[in-house]
């Protein structure tokens, strides 16, 4: 490669990396670019750690020809043993962890060994000479467990690499890297804000909305659930099984509201505060009623697991509600909390505290039964009136008729 030409790929992945360019996307072009300009790559993988509930990071691949192979996978978390961390420690990464070192290099034309899983693979596709490279993030340069940029590079060429692509491969991967980290750190950036504040409020804190004090009055249908008799459950369960019963029946009410196009807002210990906005107040109103089906269902097949595994089974308790709320930035200067306040949600809270004492599941207030659509508030049967603690009026209280469950 000419310096010129390393010179304008360089300053090209600048700009890709200042524009947010998707990571897969950026290697596919950045290998095109230096094929075009001399550099015989015929393979590359580049992967980076994350910070990600579930996931440990992201892999991006490239070929020279056409695969089928997916341009990026998500990889699963290597410290916890299994199948994910043995094919880790095969790795030359780990094995340049390990050592200290920063490249590993093998000529396999020369009869070097293929002594690594990697390895492996490419000499399987035909490659003569491989290279893995390890860049590290020092100091405040790591996020969590993103501290280093991985990749690795093939050529078919006979003879190999030669030193001069070599030189032009180590002068241009600080900025790969750079883009790259730029387009992870953005993600991330979504990952986390979302995970913690929910879909909505997150999509509004990233375009900007956090100024404290900043809040929208809103319509929205209120949903607030939790778990039937989770303090007895706490006291006679082992504590090891406390939090992955939470976990359990989180990721049931959780996925059964996003489903539906509910936003979780909190997780209050085994309670739930989720919205749906009510701009169509009977849409809003037929999408939590959605959610409450989707919670069922999920509900009776993990009440089924758990059962057979011996564990204990619970039931959430629901109530719903349909109110002006104010949504938006609460709090000090120190912590913010982007959340719904008003009366209404203190009510959905009570509402939903009524479970246990008529008897049912859900519990819903006179203002969603008559924002509901007709078709929804024929399924609705009266509970009773009461007046509920801390509302200043009572009112009558209605739950899905059992007869017309399906």
């Amino acid at each position: 490669m000419k310096p010129a030409d390393i010179e304008a790929i360089a300053y090209w992945l600048a700009e890709q990396g200042l524009a947010g360019a998707r990571e897969d996307e950026l290697l596919r072009q950045f290998c095109e670019r230096c094929v075009a300009a001399g550099l015989p790559l015929t393979r590359a993988v580049c992967f980076i750690d994350t910070l990600h509930p579930v996931y440990e990071g992201r892999a991006f691949r490239w070929r020279i020809e056409e695969t089928d192979e997916q341009s990026f996978v998500e990889y699963g978390r290597t410290d916890q043993g299994g199948e994910a961390a043995e094919n880790w420690r095969r790795t030359p990464f780990f094995f340049l962890l390990e050592s200290g070192g920063s490249e590993l290099r093998r000529c396999l034309e020369a009869g070097e060994p293929a002594d690594f899983n990697m390895i492996t693979d490419a000499a399987k596709d035909g490659a003569t000479d491989y290279l893995a490279i390890i860049h590290r993030f020092p100091g405040e340069g790591a996020i969590g467990e993103m501290d280093c940029f991985y990749s690795s590079w093939a050529t078919r060429t006979p003879g190999g690499f030669r030193d001069e692509d070599i030189a032009a491969i180590r002068r241009l991967l600080p900025s790969l890297a750079l883009a790259i980290k730029c387009g992870a750190l953005g993600r991330i950036a979504g990952t986390l804000v979302e995970v913690y504040l929910g879909r909505d409020p997150a999509k509004r804190v990233l375009e900007g909305r956090i100024a404290r004090g900043i809040a929208d009055r809103i319509s929205a249908v209120l949903w607030f659930s939790d778990l039937h008799s989770f303090t007895s459950i706490s006291d006679g369960a082992e504590p090891e099984q406390i939090i992955p019963l939470l976990n359990d029946y989180a990721d049931a009410t959780i996925s059964a509201i996003h489903d539906a196009g509910g936003d979780v807002l909190k997780l209050i210990g085994d309670g739930t505060l989720a919205i749906f906005k009510a701009d169509d107040p009977a849409g809003a109103c037929r999408c939590a009623l959605q959610a409450e089906e989707n919670l069922r269902t999920r509900e009776r097949e993990l009440n089924t697991r758990r059962t057979a595994a011996g564990l204990p089974v619970t039931q959430v308790y629901l109530g719903l509600h349909i109110g002006d709320v104010f949504y938006g930035n609460i709090g000090s200067e120190e912590r913010l909390d982007f959340t719904v306040i008003g009366p209404a949600v203190n009510e959905v809270a009570r509402i939903a505290s009524m479970g246990t004492s008529v008897g049912r599941s859900i519990v819903i207030s006179d203002a969603f039964a008559a924002a509901a659509p007709e078709t929804e508030r024929a399924r609705l049967v009266s509970v009773g009136r009461y007046a509920l603690r801390g509302v200043g009026r009572s009112q009558e209280l209605f739950t899905l008729d059992p007869g017309l469950r399906s």
